[in-house]
Parts: C-alpha cells; structure tokens; sequence
C-alpha cells in the first residue's frame, strides 16, 4: 500500500513537471493542489457540464481545449457535445450540415460567421467532434439581437416574432443578474456604464441565451456531457452562465478558468482560487489586469 501510494505521489509529481514544461499549470481549487486534464474529467459525471472559460488569444489555452474534449470523449464516447459560444444559434443548421459531411468546410466558415481565428482557435476541436460524430452545438444569442437589446434594452425582444423568440434566443423574461456579477460587469467596464447602451441587459442575454442553448441540447441527449467553451468572464466565480445553469435549469456545472499569467513559475494559487473549480495558467501574454486572475471582458 505504501509503496502504491508513494508511486502515485511520483507520478503526481512527474505531471505537475510536465505541465510547466509545456507552458502551463493546473490547479484544483477545491482540493488544493496541482493536478492534469485527467483530474479534470474524473470531476464530471454523466448529465453534467464542463465549463472551459477561456482567454480568447491564449493559443496555449485553445490547444488545452481540444486536450480537455479528447479525454471527455475518451471517458465518455458519443455523449460528449461541443457548445460554442463562437457561433449564433441561427447557424445550427449550417453545423449540422457540415458535420454530416454535405456541405465543403470553405462554405461551413464563410455561411456559418465563423470567428477569423476560427482555424487556428476552433478549427481542431471541431474537426475532432466531427470525426467522431459529436454533436456540436451553436450557442450564443444572434448579434443582431444582442445589439437591439443594446441600443433598445430587454423590453424590445418582445417586438420579435414568436418564431425568432423560439428558435433563437432565451426564454422571456430574460432576468439581470445583480450582485457580484454586476459588479465584475462594471469593473471590466471602468467603473461605470456608457450613456444611452444597454451593455449589461445585452450581456445577460448573451449568457441566458448560451446556458438555455445548453438545457436544450441535454434535454434531447439524456446522458449527455456538455463541454462548453467561452469566454471566461461569462463563468469566472460560478457567475453568469453557470449561475443560470445551476439556478434555472438545475445542472451540475465544473468549471475551468484558463488564461495567461506573470506568475506561472512560482504561482500564487491563493489569488486564483475563487475564479473556477480548477484554474489554468499559461506562459501566454497577460491581458490589462489579469496579471492576478482579474475577470475582463
């Protein structure tokens, strides 16, 4: 028993160096200690999300998705699904034809807006998805309804048709969420809102919509377990996204913070810990702020 408990310890270790070799270090918070994508996937179970919240220019951390999506299907095979916030949930059908092989990749980027990082950023972990016939899934609110709700606040989606209402976006009424998240929102915005835009009632739209977009893709896939990538502001301390995940539809949600670090060699854990369930720092370049795990959107 000793001698299997000292092996392990070995093997612990030889993964944290690892790690930092390849320009990068995980840290479960809640147990308190440096662990790998392996410790990641045990944490999920069947019917449960898994929340990357990322840096969107940290290529290490793209790189760390489709690591997280390859052991997610290795554990879990085809009920394993792929939730973007990177697409609209008006190009599902775009996806979906795409996966099945009935459309070219070159029309797939250019119909379905894909991001212009998309085959650097995305391109692998969707192509894995597809490969092993995964189901992926179009997240996000359509920018052109983010932006009335912007320029016109919540109250104008009611003015959609029952169709649009249905299809594309979150079910009304769509709450604000007040609180720690209001107050994060602020911060990222300088201390203050900008006069004549709605910019918090949109971002709300923006998460309702994503974790409705979720509810509905697990609803149709009863063992399902989701991996969903977005921006980590959207999910930092269990707010936003997860918080309507756990509140309104009742899911078990493990979430990721990933992003760039001044400190990756010698990291002060403490000062990351309350970000995600497990935190993972790159040798990539910090954003403005972040340099101490600071949200921004």
């Amino acid at each position: 028993m000793r001698y299997l408990l000292l092996m392990f310890f070995i093997l612990a270790q030889l993964q944290v160096q690892a790690q930092a070799t390849a320009g990068y270090r995980i840290y479960d918070s809640r147990r308190k200690q440096e662990v790998g994508i392996a410790d990641i996937v045990q944490a999920v179970q069947p019917r449960e999300v898994l929340v990357f919240g990322e840096q969107h220019d940290d290529s290490i951390g793209h790189v760390l998705e489709l690591e997280v999506l390859r052991a997610l299907h290795k554990r879990f095979g085809k009920e394993v699904i792929l939730s973007m916030e990177m697409f609209h949930r008006d190009v599902q059908y775009i996806i979906d034809e795409y996966l099945a092989g009935l459309i070219s990749e070159k029309n797939f980027i250019k119909e379905a807006r894909a991001w212009e990082t998309y085959k650097t950023d995305y391109r692998p972990s969707v192509e894995f998805a597809r490969e092993n016939g995964l189901r992926v899934i179009a997240a996000n609110t359509p920018s052109r309804y983010t932006n009335m709700v912007t320029r016109k606040g919540l109250r104008s989606l009611d003015a959609l048709s029952r169709e649009v209402r249905k299809r594309y976006i979150a079910p009304l009424p769509v709450d604000t969420l007040t609180g720690r998240y209001y107050d994060n929102f602020l911060k990222a915005m300088g201390g203050h809102t900008v006069p004549g835009m709605n910019l918090y009632q949109s971002q709300n739209l923006w998460d309702a919509t994503m974790s409705w977009s979720v509810s509905q893709a697990m609803k149709a896939q009863k063992n399902a377990v989701v991996l969903m990538l977005n921006d980590r502001f959207h999910s930092d301390e269990h707010l936003g996204l997860v918080k309507r995940l756990e509140d309104d539809y009742k899911k078990k949600v493990t979430t990721i913070s990933c992003f760039a670090a001044a400190d990756l060699a010698q990291p002060d854990w403490s000062a990351y810990a309350s970000l995600a369930d497990f935190v993972i720092l790159t040798e990539g370049r910090p954003e403005a702020g972040q340099e101490k795990g600071e949200s921004a959107k």
